[in-house]
């Protein structure tokens, strides 16, 4: 096959007046190929397809689809045996690929839509989004959006965080039974670490905490089949729709701002719109979900989640991004951190040293001024303090404050007496 450039070669040298030979000779092409493309011209080459080489199968193919078309589910090895039995002598690979053109494709079943009775089940699962802040411009920041998907009337329910870790999830389930008014009899989990923690012959493991706040709400966890993603279409698709129809294109100064628009558009147009699946409008049908929906109990959970931490340097306590302070008195020391919905509290030796607000924000310092004192104490108070041992002090060690006048007596009763 002749190049672009061969092929101007040899039309040059022809209007150059050379002879079809000498062309042949110069370029060494042969003499018919340099007079066809001369009488062609700038026509671009055409090339045809070329004809299929024999193959060492090509006498065995009516027998492999013959064996195929009445036993479809015969295996290439099984085939490659009787193949050689009739004298075949090639390998499996051409085997292989035969029975790929010969097999017929397997017929794809209707998907089964599976729908649920009001206040029946709900879905719970995170996805991850990634923006900027206006607030701090030029960092990317990851996100992850909690949602909770009422199975009968589609109704969303969502919030933004910095975390997906079981705190999060917790608090995040109790606002929904919150926002809802009510608690779904059943909910249907990803196999996400925070909740589902294994599966055994008996079934499956889920974690305490989550057990608790099923059994104080009254519902039922239950984890969707491994690998079958369409087990949780309710809450699966919405993250797309999330994506397309509120989180592109739009400006946002920090995480609350975020929560803000969202909630603004969650209830103002994804609940409000007709469903493309069940096609009744989702608010309508969720004010009938709702009157079915056990209410949550008056008494407020709280769970406690305990860990072990080591305190840094400079007396703090870490837990999701966040450095909380100690007391003086306790620096150096490994201590027991109990976290709950609202609250971090530190314990150390079984005592209660200190407790914060538990924060929302992604990263930070959280110190209370009760936990430095000014100088700060020497190595010596320090290692009383750790110790507990009590400093017995002798008479005259300290010297109380007393007026000047007091001094000023003292001395004219000394010079009165001849320094006696």
């Amino acid at each position: 096959m002749l190049t672009t450039g061969e092929l101007f070669m040899i039309l040059d040298l022809h209007r150059q007046g050379l002879s079809v030979s000498a062309i042949a000779r110069k370029l060494e092409l042969d003499r018919k190929t340099v007079r066809r493309y001369i009488q062609r011209g700038l026509e671009p080459p055409c090339y045809g397809p070329r004809a299929p080489r024999p193959q060492k199968l090509d006498p065995y193919r009516p027998y492999l689809a013959d064996r195929i078309r009445a036993y479809p589910g015969l295996s290439g090895v099984r085939l490659l045996r009787e193949a050689r039995a009739l004298g075949y002598t090639g390998g499996y690979t051409a085997i292989k690929l035969a029975l790929q053109e010969l097999r017929p494709p397997p017929a794809a079943g209707f998907e089964h839509r599976f729908e649920t009775g009001p206040g029946e089940q709900a879905q719970v699962d995170f996805a991850q989004f990634k923006t900027e802040f206006g607030d701090d411009p030029g960092q990317t920041v990851a996100l992850w959006l909690f949602t909770l998907v009422l199975g009968h009337s589609r109704y969303l329910w969502g919030e933004f965080v910095w975390h997906q870790d079981l705190m999060t999830v917790l608090r995040c389930h109790v606002a929904a039974f919150a926002a809802l008014g009510g608690v779904p009899r059943q909910i249907l989990y990803d196999r996400m670490k925070t909740a589902v923690l294994g599966e055994v012959a008996d079934g499956i493991i889920y974690n305490a905490q989550l057990q608790a706040l099923a059994r104080h709400y009254g519902f039922t966890p239950r984890a969707c089949a491994a690998y079958r993603a369409k087990t949780k279409g309710e809450v699966e698709r919405p993250y797309r729709y999330v994506r397309q129809d509120f989180f592109l294109g739009r400006q946002f100064q920090n995480l609350e701002d975020l929560n803000a628009q969202f909630r603004d558009w969650r209830d103002g147009i994804a609940n409000r719109r007709r469903h493309g699946t069940t096609h009744r409008p989702i608010e309508s049908a969720f004010a009938a979900e709702q009157r079915v929906l056990p209410p949550p109990p008056a008494l407020r959970f709280d769970a406690v989640v305990r860990l072990e931490r080591r305190l840094s340097r400079d007396g703090c306590v870490a837990f999701n991004g966040h450095d909380y302070s100690v007391p003086d008195g306790v620096r150096g020391r490994t201590v027991e951190v109990q976290v709950s919905l609202a609250e971090l509290r530190i314990f150390a030796d079984g005592r209660l040293v200190a407790s914060h607000p538990l924060a929302s924000t992604r990263r930070g310092r959280h110190f209370d001024p009760a936990h430095r004192r000014w100088p700060p104490p020497s190595a010596g108070e320090r290692r009383r303090a750790e110790s507990g041992a009590t400093l017995l002090s002798l008479p005259g060690d300290r010297v109380g404050r007393r007026p000047l006048a007091v001094y000023e007596q003292v001395g004219a009763a000394l010079a009165a007496g001849g320094g006696r």
